[in-house]
């Protein structure tokens, strides 16, 4: 399927882009970089074995071992230290990256309740795409019987575009639903 995605990219998107904005060197298509997906797991300063079951959950839709994120700062009111593990993230690049927004688009987006797509607005202003999950679930991978407790995700899209309009071009192209 990677693969598929892939050659795909090469031919079609790069002709569609490349007609669309009037790019004279096809090196100047905007393409997909890189696919992060962070699991922010508040509980886990309490009890590491929910960390541990997040980022177990992480690496079977992914396929990829996470890494555990660290606090940054301490603040008193949240009962946090500096340097305590309070989530879990993955980056995923190359044929892993493709497999999995191909599963995203044409398995687990199509799983959540009441879809009728996704926000067009969430662009950063310089070609990245920011996408939040609500639950786990949506994932064919995870089994419902399994699950702990239902945990969220965010998926951001790392792009070479330089503007938003490139970008969602681009992720239109790779069949991401976008509200009309």
């Amino acid at each position: 399927m990677a693969a598929r995605l892939k050659e795909n990219y090469q031919k079609d998107i790069v002709e569609a882009m490349t007609k669309k904005f009037g790019y004279k060197n096809i090196m100047q298509v905007p393409k997909l970089e890189k696919i992060v997906i962070n699991m922010g797991v508040g509980e886990a300063k309490e009890n590491s074995k929910v960390l541990d079951s997040a980022m177990a959950e992480l690496e079977i839709i992914t396929g990829q071992k996470p890494v555990p994120t660290k606090a940054k700062h301490s603040v008193a009111n949240f009962k946090l230290r500096e340097g305590m593990a309070i989530g879990c993230k993955v980056t995923l690049r190359g044929d892993k990256m493709y497999e999995f927004l191909d599963r995203l688009v044409n398995l687990a987006l199509p799983r959540v309740r009441d879809f009728r797509g996704v926000n067009p607005n969430a662009f950063d202003g310089r070609g990245n795409y920011a996408l939040g999950i609500k639950e786990q679930l949506i994932f064919p991978e995870i089994e419902y019987d399994k699950v702990d407790k239902v945990r969220g995700m965010d998926v951001i899209f790392v792009t070479t575009a330089h503007t938003d309009e490139e970008a969602r071009e681009l992720l239109a192209q790779f069949g991401m639903p976008f509200k009309k």
